[in-house]
């Protein structure tokens, strides 16, 4: 009968340690699954979006987090055809010129939402010199080559891969450019990845490497207006730009080779300012842009990444903020929209209905030798980042 009892008082506590095992396993699982559940905060999909007159398909991606931030990427140009952020009253509105259809973007058009290379902005008579030998290239801009060429990584097809996981959703895109390309030299392999974080903010992340001495100056090139309204001019936002000097121009939009101090001119972004304010003051460097068309020399260039510029509707409330390791910043205020390009939902974009805060090198660098390097040598890493991040002020 002992033997009995001891048998059942064995047998119940195996069972005992079974349950507490089970029990323990079902927590552990529990706990994964909430894990699991986290990671989607974030979202992404694809969908094709076109093809090219060249039968090149285009595909878009769809990238969403859970603080009303949407953001469309097509794999034509590397183009955020669309980005939508809440204002202060919680309601998400689109802030970025863009078009309808493929077909639109293939047109010509001021590189709405475009992705731009090999060199951002221009290069005067669309020639320089790299170790004693010239390279010509093609030009666009009157003499001068502008944003890469008319060929450049706006009209090229990227190919992408996709990721996601905790609060972040990326999107890699990769682009080879081939030696002499638009006149470049080198076989140039180009990623931008761009991350949707869950705080309403975008990273784009540009990489590249060469297997021939080259120059490398890339860029995004969105047009934003923070009202949601694109019957709105931008001319009643608030700017702030981080920087002491200008890089002032010549008839051409093409570097004079000195820097000027914006203190008591126009430029002077260093606090809030609304853009209107003196776009139509009589100063020479306005005049020769027609407004604002100009690339501010930023502070804090030894600091790396850090913040560089902002922009501020008042009747929507929202906030972008600029962040960004690039020693330059060009301010375009929307001055050649001339009421000719269709706006999504009926009507054009009229003059100034849309600005740029493009991240990059100077103008001109390659002939500028006094102006921060543009140069990439085989074996190096072309690295930069930058960060447009969304909020709301009450």
């Amino acid at each position: 009968m002992n033997v009995l009892k001891r048998c059942i008082s064995v047998f119940s506590l195996l069972s005992l340690v079974f349950l507490i095992a089970q029990c323990k396993g079902n927590q552990k699982e529990e706990k994964q699954e909430n894990t699991i559940q986290k990671t989607d905060n974030v979202y992404i999909n694809k969908k094709e979006y076109g093809t090219t007159s060249a039968g090149q398909k285009v595909d878009v991606y769809t990238l969403k987090n859970q603080k009303g931030m949407v953001v469309n990427i097509l794999t034509y140009g590397g183009i955020i055809s669309s980005l939508k952020v809440p204002n202060k009253a919680g309601v998400s509105e689109e802030v970025v010129i863009g078009f309808n259809n493929l077909e639109q973007y293939t047109k010509a058009n001021p590189y709405f939402g475009a992705l731009i290379g090999r060199y951002g902005n221009r290069i005067a008579k669309g020639k320089f010199i790299l170790d004693g030998k010239e390279y010509v290239l093609a030009t666009n801009n009157g003499k001068n080559a502008l944003h890469g060429g008319p060929e450049g990584f706006h009209r090229r097809i990227w190919t992408a891969e996709e990721a996601k996981g905790g609060d972040i959703a990326t999107l890699k895109l990769k682009y080879v450019s081939k030696d002499m390309e638009e006149g470049y030299p080198g076989n140039l392999t180009v990623f931008v990845t761009y991350t949707l974080n869950n705080d309403n903010s975008l990273d784009v992340l540009y990489e590249a490497n060469t297997d021939k001495k080259t120059v490398v100056n890339l860029t995004q090139h969105s047009y934003f207006n923070l009202s949601g309204d694109f019957s709105k001019s931008i001319l009643n936002d608030k700017i702030t730009i981080d920087a002491d000097n200008l890089v002032p121009v010549d008839a051409d939009l093409i570097p004079t080779g000195k820097l000027t101090d914006v203190t008591n001119t126009p430029f002077d972004f260093r606090k809030p300012r609304i853009i209107g304010a003196d776009i139509a003051a009589k100063d020479d460097q306005l005049i020769k842009g027609k407004g604002y068309d100009h690339c501010w020399v930023l502070n804090n260039q030894d600091k790396g990444f850090r913040f560089v510029a902002s922009a501020y509707n008042l009747a929507s409330g929202r906030l972008l903020e600029v962040y960004s390791d690039q020693p330059g910043i060009q301010f375009y205020s929307g001055n050649f929209l001339d009421g000719t390009l269709p706006m999504r939902n009926g009507g054009t974009y009229a003059h100034r209905t849309g600005l740029c805060l493009e991240t990059q090198h100077y103008p001109d660098s390659p002939n500028q030798k006094d102006f921060p390097t543009t140069e990439l040598n085989p074996g190096e890493n072309y690295k930069t980042k930058t960060t447009f991040k969304f909020s709301v002020k009450r």
